[in-house]
């Protein structure tokens, strides 16, 4: 008797329990839920700063469709994050925890702009050609660095690859300051925009990142469920132990699978330099490597679901702008309204994955 008392004090009243098994059906209807809690919630934020629910969804949803030029900018919002998530995904899979996508897109972009300043007297194709290679290069290096430590020396992955952004935004900024200033700006210290040879062809209205965007997510697709490379990744990820006992070298498979991960957020980086910013900034990234994250475990590692979950993203990023444009809201408004709709949707997922357990009176378990 005196033994069940003490285990019932060590043992918290509400406890987390790992989930052995949820059904696809009641996950789907966890994650409605969820979506409509967060719906209910920023109505709520709504409300009280003075505005009528609907009409704001209403606004966001049309504003990243309700003319040409607005289709337009949704896609370029979709393009880095698309293709950065993609990039995460590979290293996610083979639990390689990859933080630095922010870092890495930078780094594509720095290498590619030297091609794009000091060489674009080179024919277009050739030029373009060149700055896509540079910012694989530049991105998979600096995937290819904490990949090294971790394999030499065990090094936290997590922590440095975080580093490295930071590391990352400030080469930009020392450029800028430096080597790379633009004279005719005395002023005002930035790098000189790209000549017109070196920036990405339109197709349809939009820069010609959208299309490297579709090639990498089917070679990502391929690459993961189709290829020897792709099955070493889940196998690595699953155990690294029976990875060397099944005879795989799971030191070379970590360096080229975070080259290869680190490389496609560099061609992000390349596409925004070229496609959209036209010129190398300390905030060519723009926090998309984080959110490149987020959406990388909200489609479950899965190239299709991340292609659905990258869109709603960037129809809420475009429809936020609209909004704050329309009602005259402060972009801090706008980014309440985004977190309170990430927050319950980031937290279904802790429900899918786990659940409550109460203890009873008498130390059953409920």
């Amino acid at each position: 008797m005196k033994e069940e008392m003490k285990r019932k004090k060590k043992e918290p009243l509400i406890r987390t329990v790992k989930r052995t098994e949820l059904s696809q059906g009641k996950a789907v209807v966890l994650r409605i839920a969820a979506l409509f809690a967060a719906l209910v919630a920023g109505g709520l934020f709504i409300l009280a700063i003075g505005y009528h629910p609907l009409h704001v969804y209403k606004t966001m949803v049309s504003g990243a469709f309700r003319s040409k030029l607005a289709f337009q900018g949704t896609i370029k919002v979709l393009i880095p994050l698309l293709i950065t998530s993609l990039g995460v995904t590979l290293a996610f899979k083979m639990k390689f925890w990859n933080i630095g996508a922010e870092g890495q897109l930078i780094m594509g972009a720095v290498f590619a702009s030297y091609f794009a300043l000091f060489q674009d007297t080179l024919p277009h194709w050739l030029l373009i050609l060149l700055m896509l290679l540079a910012g694989m290069i530049g991105g998979g290096l600096m995937g290819l660095l904490p990949a090294y430590f971790k394999s030499k020396y065990n090094t936290n992955e997590t922590l440095f690859t975080l580093m490295l952004n930071y590391i990352a935004f400030n080469v930009v900024v020392f450029l800028r300051e430096g080597p790379w200033r633009d004279p005719a700006s005395p002023g005002y210290a930035k790098i000189a925009r790209f000549s017109k040879n070196a920036q990405l062809d339109k197709v349809f209205g939009i820069h010609a990142g959208w299309i490297f965007a579709i090639i990498i997510l089917i070679f990502v697709a391929i690459y993961l469920y189709m290829t020897k490379r792709g099955y070493e990744i889940a196998v690595v990820g699953e155990s690294q132990a029976t990875a060397r006992y099944a005879g795989m070298n799971v030191k070379k498979i970590v360096l080229r699978t975070m080259f290869l991960s680190g490389g496609i957020c560099g061609i992000a980086g390349m596409i925004e330099a070229s496609g959209s910013a036209m010129t190398l900034t300390s905030g060519i990234a723009g926090g998309v490597g984080f959110t490149a994250i987020i959406v990388a475990w909200l489609g479950a590692l899965n190239p299709l679901s991340i292609f659905i979950v990258a869109s709603l993203f960037s129809i809420m990023e475009k429809g936020s702008s609209v909004v704050e444009s329309t009602y005259g809201l402060s972009g801090a408004c706008a980014d309440v309204l985004q977190g309170i709709i990430l927050f319950f949707v980031l937290g279904c997922e802790f429900f899918v994955r786990y659940r409550f357990v109460v203890r009873k009176e008498r130390g059953a378990r409920a």
